[in-house]
């Protein structure tokens, strides 16, 4: 069974680790990330971005799936299956396909509307069960066709989204979705350092944590981030491991061009990757 974020995101700030969303595209890469997180016990966070819902042809068909494997695969650790950078329709949309985890992001609207939306999303969220993520202030890089230059949040901006109830807050420090530029910055912990000063308690999300140093990550986390989304690495070593499977020749052999034989590498090296990043964020053994 699906369960909103709020309780594996509080436990993770208590302790001081991170809970991983590994954003999904199809129904390997979740069945993959599912059987490595149960081997690992640890809880994870299902991404869904609305892109890769059109893909998998729509919300209730990504739910039912989940939902599915969750059972048939006999999955204990906590699931959270999330809409990751939401629009206020799409928001809508899976509150009522059955998703248990909802972002909206109204990071490119001026902030008033933000707040109204977020705000609204809130008290229905609270309603149901389901938690709610909200963004303020650009992270760089592309997610959807949304374009921003890793500019930082405004900790006054954040101050005002927390405080109407979100479950956990995504803010810009520094961060790049996709594959990060040779003259990245870094993450600019004094801006999530003031982000955590009025926050409190709140989980803070690291989007774009494909491609950020391994040290840098697990600091952001001992300061109060306590979700890291993780895409872009999982596709590319997908891809290289099938690369390489058919650059051997191996889809010639036999039945190797069989789509389960065919995919097989690139699904161990999403299993391997996820075991990295939970080693990484610290959340094996906390389900």
């Amino acid at each position: 069974m699906l369960v909103s974020a709020k309780e594996m995101l509080e436990k993770a700030v208590a302790g001081h680790y991170a809970v991983a969303q590994f954003n999904i595209n199809n129904l390997e890469w979740t069945k993959m990330i599912l059987l490595e997180c149960e081997e690992l016990k640890t809880p994870v966070i299902l991404g869904v971005s609305q892109g890769a819902a059109k893909y998998m042809t729509g919300y209730k068909t990504v739910v039912a799936m989940v939902n599915e494997m969750v059972d048939s695969l006999g999955i204990t650790v906590p699931v959270a299956l999330h809409l990751d950078h939401g629009t206020y329709e799409a928001a809508k949309e899976c509150i009522e396909a059955g998703f248990s985890s909802i972002m909206f992001d109204g990071s490119s609207l001026p902030i008033e509307e933000n707040i109204e939306k977020t705000k609204e999303l809130v008290a229905i969220c609270n309603e149901k069960g389901i938690s709610l993520e909200a963004e303020v202030g650009g992270i760089g890089g592309e997610e959807d066709g949304v374009v921003s230059t890793g500019e930082c949040a405004d900790p006054q901006e954040c101050k005002q989204i927390n405080d109407l109830g979100v479950t956990m807050l995504a803010c810009g420090i520094g961060n790049i979705h996709g594959k990060y530029p040779a003259n990245w910055a870094g993450l600019q912990l004094n801006v999530l350092e003031n982000i955590k000063a009025v926050t409190g308690d709140t989980p803070l999300v690291l989007h774009g944590g494909s491609g950020i140093p391994d040290d840098q990550i697990q600091k952001a986390i001992s300061m109060g981030v306590a979700k890291v989304n993780v895409n872009t690495e999982l596709q590319i070593k997908f891809a290289e491991a099938v690369r390489k499977y058919i650059e051997e020749g191996k889809d010639l052999e036999g039945k190797g061009f069989d789509p389960r034989k065919l995919l097989a590498p690139g699904c161990q090296a999403i299993r391997d990757e996820v075991k990295d990043r939970v080693n990484v964020f610290g959340s094996a053994n906390k389900a």
